[in-house]
């Protein structure tokens, strides 16, 4: 059956990759891959500090609704989610979808996101190193691993962890919402 995810972007500094490689596992396993950004009209895509291709924004985030989704990915790159957590819109809309129990997958920088809705405590996660202290002191416990899952939480560290990301995220997409929030509920590990 197929699914509904969205990918949430700032307007600028996506790490390419790490939009694109996840869109198309989702999109190939036919599922609906919806970008989602805070404007409207197209966002820029880096390659580390270079620009990339650009990319039509499909919803803006005043408009995306948790419950016409099924699962919500965060792409990382410095400037993107550093951008992102200055939106209130855009933090509530990771918070709720935390919340909701329904699958969030995060790589690299954009856990960030994660730690400025205040959704990490007592959660088991990895992201690029930089982000180590601040992920412990909202309350996470960040471990380097190159996928971690946590309830419907779904972490990496960097775009060599990509292969492995890509497919967690598809496994946690399969298994939807249900699973995860019981998992969740029930105080469910982490798996590598």
């Amino acid at each position: 059956m197929s699914k509904k995810v969205a990918f949430l972007v700032a307007a600028e500094g996506v790490e390419q990759i790490e939009l694109t490689e996840p869109w198309k596992a989702v999109t190939d396993a036919g599922h609906e891959a919806v970008l989602v950004s805070p404007k409207a009209g197209s966002v820029q895509m880096f390659n580390h500090l270079d620009k990339g291709d650009t990319q039509q924004v499909d919803l803006t985030v005043p408009d995306a609704r948790v419950g016409d989704f099924d699962a919500l990915v965060l792409p990382g790159g410095v400037a993107n989610p550093d951008a992102l957590r200055q939106d209130q819109q855009a933090v509530a809309l990771v918070k709720e979808f935390v919340a909701s129990g329904k699958p969030l997958a995060a790589i690299c920088h954009a856990p960030w996101m994660l730690v400025e809705a205040d959704v990490v405590a007592g959660r088991r996660l990895t992201s690029w190193p930089s982000l180590r202290t601040d992920i412990r002191n909202a309350g996470g416990d960040w471990v380097d691993e190159r996928v971690v899952q946590d309830g419907n939480l779904t972490t990496s560290r960097k775009p060599d962890d990509l292969p492995q990301f890509c497919s967690a995220l598809l496994e946690s997409i399969q298994h939807g919402s249900a699973s995860q929030a019981a998992g969740s509920a029930a105080g469910a590990g982490s798996t590598t």
